[in-house]
């Protein structure tokens, strides 16, 4: 080992070493500043070498930050060779005599120098020690050189080198140590510790470059075969791109940034990243990736905030609902009302309508016009025939070919969170062996539990409940109980006349002129023609028939206008109905001239709305049997048992008639025996024909009645009184018994209508007696009392 000799315990010049430490017998190279360089210059320039003492700078110095505190007090004598100017100083060319230790330390003029001492090796190590280090150290360095390519120019200099210090100065500037690390290397006096820890860092290291390369190389096995799919997946882009006519390939580039832009909740954004992570690892041609793209799709189409919430005005709906809709006054009424609610309770509505009635009463149309008055988008999904439960709920993602529901479909469509949803008919939806649909309903139409709706397909809440939902039905039989029990029921019963020749006036005959290219200079339909054919022609609660009748008379005009055979404009009059509707097709039943003893006109209730209903009556000789034809159902034939027992039991053997139940057999018959009949409104009508019959006293013709009778003889409400009622009209009835419970529901019969029929309400038999028959029966008192044109407050 060198020592220092020279000038030891005199003061020398410092040379501050920026992130370096400097080994004895290891020649090095640094950068000093310019006061520091010009005075080594200069003394290497007139002696031609000069001295100094190499001490590090603490790691994490600014270098116009250096001062004796910051200095290691350990460090090397310089033998300074060669000094040449740099950029921002002087590059310093010196040799590492041996370690020295700063005594002292001062600064003057921007220049460092100390008093040093020289630090001797402690010699506790012999030759073959030596020797062995040596090997090992060369060997470590072979196996970590190994791992690099080029690494000749670093092991050739090392085989050469016979001195471990050597190596080590040779060495240790190329390893990633810290800088204390290697300060406190340099700082070890014995030479077996110092050499082993040497050896110590440099085993550390080939564990940690042998660790570091082989993950190196599983990355770079991983980044290859990423880059070798990108770029094939590059290349089909481009093949696909030539055979589409250079159509852009779809891709999931924008899917991220997309999600992060989109307004849907956090929970859902979590599941939109995670599939889209999926997308990213699995790639573009794995066998899931169009699925996820679809659900990403979907998830991102979605409303998922009401953007804006718009003022209900009122009055704007109450024109909207009057200009679009004639008649449906109690209908239209109570959407005010539900609207009203809506805007009090800043449009979260706490009930779900249902609009009930016969096809062609407009409960579609009342729908939208409601989205139109409240400036809400309109959907709308048919449940007709619906049998899976999936159509409501959605496919589950693991099927083939799964998709949403239709609700969440709907509301794809819409694009907003709060449009009017209309669910057309739901009283058709069926069950089989894929679910209930029906019961996947209850969750959607329930205010309750809407707010978090679970679809199959998405996978996650769905929040409804800004939703006006709108359902429909012709009949209420088929709609489970507590589905119905969900939805708050508006009727919609039949048009009467006058309301089907203001609703033909004013919307059907102008959309139908539309619809072929027509208009009012061209084709005109006078009034007397246009009740003809709601009168002849239509047989129905609604005006779908009478909107097919008028498009066939505006054919018949558009054919004659486009052969030149006719003048414009085309009015058509009654007597030219036969040529351009043909026969007259309503065959509904009115009213006789006059009626037989033993018949009676009853009131029925339809799908379609309210019809008249013949019974007739004969006896013959037997023995008291009684028989009932016309396709009756279990009901009517019991109230016709019943009503023959009251018969019995009130009639026989008294002063008002001879018959004997016991020699003669009885018929009863009600027409139209193709159609299935039945229900208990035929009681009252069953009872007064067998008691025409018996009695040989003949009914009113323009009477007509209906109502249910107990064997006590009392008489019992019914439902389906509008449009019984209605019916009654059409057929020209002028007098109509009803049961005096029924008599409330009179307020919703329109006015006009009421004004022509007189209403006779009755509680017992004896009553239906005196009114069909003038039958007093003995021993009783009737009282009952007739109304005409009674006004709605008075009922």
């Amino acid at each position: 080992m060198h020592s220092p000799q020279t000038r030891a315990g005199r003061e020398t010049i410092v040379v501050p070493l920026l992130e370096t430490v400097v080994y004895p017998e290891s020649r090095a190279k640094f950068q000093v500043d310019s006061v520091t360089g010009e005075r080594l210059f200069a003394e290497v320039r007139n002696t031609g070498s000069a001295e100094a003492v190499g001490l590090t700078v603490q790691s994490g110095t600014d270098p116009a930050e250096v001062s004796p505190g910051t200095l290691y007090r350990t460090g090397n004598l310089l033998r300074i060779a060669r000094v040449q100017p740099a950029d921002d100083g002087y590059l310093v060319f010196a040799e590492a005599v041996g370690r020295v230790t700063a005594v002292t330390l001062s600064e003057e003029d921007g220049i460092f120098s100390a008093v040093y001492e020289p630090v001797p090796d402690l010699p506790d190590l012999d030759e073959a020690t030596r020797a062995t280090i040596l090997a090992g150290v060369r060997e470590v360095i072979h196996e970590i050189s190994g791992h690099f390519q080029g690494s000749e120019q670093f092991t050739r200099p090392v085989d050469t080198m016979d001195s471990i210090d050597r190596i080590m100065g040779f060495v240790m500037p190329f390893m990633p140590v810290d800088l204390a690390e290697k300060q406190g290397l340099l700082e070890i006096a014995s030479v077996r510790e110092r050499y082993h820890a040497f050896l110590d860092l440099l085993t550390t290291l080939k564990e940690s470059i042998a660790v570091r390369v082989d993950v190196a190389k599983k990355v770079s096995d991983k980044v290859t075969k990423a880059n070798r799919e990108a770029m094939l997946r590059e290349q089909l882009k481009v093949i696909q791109e030539e055979l589409n006519g250079g159509d852009e390939a779809s891709g999931e580039e924008g899917y991220r940034e997309r999600i992060e832009r989109s307004t849907m909740p956090d929970e859902v954004r979590k599941k939109a990243l995670a599939e889209l992570k999926k997308l990213e690892t699995g790639g573009s041609q794995h066998h899931e990736s169009q699925g996820i793209r679809n659900y990403l799709d979907l998830l991102l189409d979605l409303p998922w905030t009401v953007e804006e919430k718009k003022n209900i005005d009122i009055e704007e709906a109450r024109h909207v609902l009057e200009s679009n809709h004639n008649g449906l006054e109690k209908v239209k009424e109570r959407i005010i009302q539900h609207l009203a609610v809506m805007k009090l309770k800043q449009e979260k509505q706490g009930s779900i309508l249902l609009f009930a009635g016969p096809p062609g009463t407009g409960k579609t149309s009342l729908g939208k016009s409601i989205a139109d008055a409240l400036g809400r988008e309109y959907v709308r999904i048919s449940l007709g025939g619906i049998k899976d439960e999936a159509e409501i709920r959605g496919h589950r993602r693991t099927y083939v070919g799964a998709l949403p529901g239709r609700i969440i479909q709907g509301m794809k469509r819409a694009g907003t969170k709060n449009p009017v949803f209309i669910l057309d008919e739901i009283d058709k939806l069926a069950v089989s062996y894929s679910g209930d649909p029906a019961s996947a309903l209850l969750e959607v139409l329930d205010p309750e539990q809407n707010g978090t709706f679970s679809d199959h397909y998405l996978e996650v809440p769905y929040d409804l409940s800004d939703v006006l939902f709108i359902a429909t039905a012709n009949s209420l039989a088929t709609i489970p109980a507590p589905l119905l029990d969900r939805m708050e029921l508006i009727e919609i019963s039949g048009y009467t006349k006058n309301e089907k020749f203001a609703i033909a006036k004013d919307h059907l005959l102008p959309k139908t002129l539309d619809d072929h290219g027509l208009d009012a200079g061209m084709l005109a339909v006078d009034d007397e023609a246009l009740m003809t054919i709601i009168e002849r022609y239509t047989r129905e609660a609604g005006v779908r028939a009478l909107t097919k009748q008028l498009a066939t008379a505006a054919r018949y005009v558009s054919a004659k206008i486009v052969s030149g055979k006719v003048d414009l404009p085309f009015v058509v009059a009654t007597e030219m109905l036969p040529e351009i509707l043909g026969r007259e097709t309503n065959r509904q039943d009115v009213a006789r001239r006059e009626n037989a003893p033993g018949v009676v006109t009853g009131l029925a209730w339809t799908p379609v709305g309210g019809d008249i209903l013949f019974i007739e009556g004969t006896f013959m000789p037997g023995r008291g049997k009684l028989t009932l034809t016309g396709q009756l159902g279990d009901v009517m034939k019991e109230s016709a048992q019943i009503s023959l027992s009251l018969i019995r039991s009130r009639l026989a053997n008294t002063a008002v008639t001879g018959f004997d139940f016991t020699t003669s057999d009885i018929h009863i018959h009600v027409p139209a025996g193709a159609t299935p009949k039945d229900g208990p409104s035929a009681g009252v009508a069953l009872f007064t024909a067998l008691a025409s019959l018996i009695t040989a006293r003949a009914v009113d013709p323009k009477l007509a009645m209906t109502g249910e009778v107990t064997l006590s003889g009392a008489v019992l409400p019914v439902g389906g009184i509008k449009e019984k009622v209605l019916a009654a009209h059409r057929a020209g009835i002028t007098k109509v018994i009803l049961p005096r419970e029924n008599e409330r529901d009179l307020m919703d019969v329109p006015e006009d209508v009421r004004c022509d029929l007189t209403f006779v309400p009755v509680e017992t038999i004896e009553e239906v007696l005196k009114e069909a028959l003038g039958l007093d029966l003995p021993g009783t008192v009737v009282t009952y009392t007739k109304h005409r044109c009674v006004p709605a407050h008075d009922l």
